[in-house]
């Protein structure tokens, strides 16, 4: 995979490159109207949507941790809550989720937060080659290895995700 950075460098690029790992950049136009930010980018991009993943910040028992979907898909938080040893778990207020990872909502990466937090990975990441998630703002998809992304973000693979209502999943 070659990297490319050029004029799209975000804390997520930058961190990607400082560890030396390969990844490709998907910019794509950003609609402020679209309803979902990861159902655009896959949309945008012609992905599979399975392949293309959210990151949603979600408060486990009074700490923040990162749950990385597939956009086609919701966050089971029970589930999320289990991955990381705890009861319970629920979606993270959106401005605390922005002040813990230095991005906005719709462009929040797993990579390159500015404070980092326990992070899971959906277990259905592993059979990909490749997969995409969000590069550092909107309009912006990065695609590298679920193995990269764990390792680079410490995080443990469970079955954390669930298949939204009317769509499959491999």
């Amino acid at each position: 995979m070659a990297r490319r950075n050029g004029s799209q460098g975000t804390p997520a690029t930058a961190a990607l490159t400082a560890a030396g790992v390969p990844f490709v950049l998907h910019p794509y136009t950003h609609d402020p109207a679209a309803a979902s930010y990861g159902t655009e980018a896959a949309e945008a991009l012609g992905i599979d949507p399975s392949r293309v993943f959210k990151t949603l910040m979600v408060d486990v028992e009074g700490r923040l941790a990162v749950g990385i979907v597939p956009v086609n898909g919701t966050l089971d938080l029970k589930a999320m809550a289990a991955a990381l040893g705890a009861k319970k778990a629920a979606m993270a207020d959106p401005a605390a989720a922005q002040r813990r990872t230095g991005y906005v909502l719709g462009g929040i990466s797993p990579i390159g937060q500015r404070q980092p937090s326990p992070t899971v990975l959906d277990s259905s990441a592993l059979r990909l080659e490749t997969m995409l998630v969000s590069g550092g703002r909107r309009g912006l998809d990065i695609e590298l290895a679920p193995a990269d992304l764990i390792r680079l973000t410490e995080a443990v693979a469970a079955p954390i995700g669930s298949p939204a209502a009317g769509s499959s999943r491999p």
